[in-house]
């Protein structure tokens, strides 16, 4: 199965996204903090700096899972398989890949339910007062696009176990 470079450059903008995100609560909290620090200086905290990192970091994570789909990033018990067979090895990666899936997509679909829950009872953050679905929806659209790569994944490790050839070469860097 060809390799897709939409798929890949999807999943690699998410996850650049995501680490961007992660510098920014990092850059926030860090504010934060020495606003904190200096309190008796009249500084202080940034408003609702505790319900910014939660928002963003529920995103941040839900921006990393298509990367780790694409690149073979979760956990496998290598000393296990590196004692079986290739055939083995791919039908392990097609159930691994399928139960990942199907993980991906309860999850995403949870949160839009849990999105449309925030949005019916107009649920809004307790400092900042912004709606609560707003993250919801960051996560969700993050979510999506992991089910699509997911999905995308899938269909190579059925190419894979159908053809008993490996779609990817698996390397410590991610694709090649």
């Amino acid at each position: 199965m060809k390799r897709s470079a939409a798929i890949e450059w999807l999943a690699r903008a998410l996850a650049i996204i995501g680490g961007l995100v992660l510098i920014a609560i990092t850059i926030l909290t860090v504010v934060s903090i020495t606003g904190r620090a200096f309190a008796r200086q009249g500084l202080g905290p940034i408003p609702g700096d505790f319900e910014l990192v939660q928002v963003l970091t529920a995103f941040a994570v839900f921006a990393f899972l298509p990367w780790c789909q694409v690149s073979r990033g979760h956990a496998s018990v290598d000393v296990f398989t590196s004692f079986l067979s290739d055939r083995a090895n791919r039908i392990i990666d097609l159930v691994s890949e399928l139960l990942m899936t199907g993980m991906i997509v309860l999850i995403a679909w949870r949160l839009c339910y849990g999105m449309l829950d925030k949005i019916r009872y107009h649920e809004t953050t307790f400092i900042l007062q912004f709606p609560v679905w707003w993250g919801y929806a960051a996560s969700l659209v993050a979510a999506v696009l992991a089910v699509i790569v997911s999905f995308y994944m899938l269909a190579v490790r059925i190419h894979e176990v159908a053809t008993g050839q490996s779609a990817f070469r698996a390397t410590h860097g991610g694709m090649v």
